[in-house]
């Protein structure tokens, strides 16, 4: 299976971060969107085929922590295999943030 996926964990409250608004962007070029689900998953971001390039996904956690620091996080990776699955994990709190590679 190829695409990109996402997963957001709130870790204050130890829970999956229901709700984040995500957009997706290859390059300049918004290439998809999606809200995380109950579990805080994103699945079906990507609307068209994976290609080799630099992709960038913004997760809008300003409306999970209206408080916090971060109004929003960007994280860019790059695409090497467009036959691979890239799924990008992001764990949130008010004032923190960390994201790995998943699988």
């Amino acid at each position: 299976m190829s695409g990109i996926s996402t997963h957001v964990l709130d870790t204050v409250a130890g829970r999956p971060a229901e709700g984040i608004a995500v957009l997706l962007f290859q390059g300049d070029r918004q290439v998809g969107a999606g809200v995380t689900n109950a579990n805080g998953r994103c699945l079906d971001l990507l609307t068209e085929p994976l290609q080799t390039g630099t992709y960038r996904i913004v997760f809008d956690v300003l409306a999970r922590f209206p408080n916090g620091f971060y109004p929003e996080v960007s994280v860019t990776f790059l695409v090497r295999d467009p036959l691979t699955h890239y799924h990008v994990p992001l764990l949130i709190s008010p004032f923190g943030f960390t994201t790995y590679r998943g699988s």
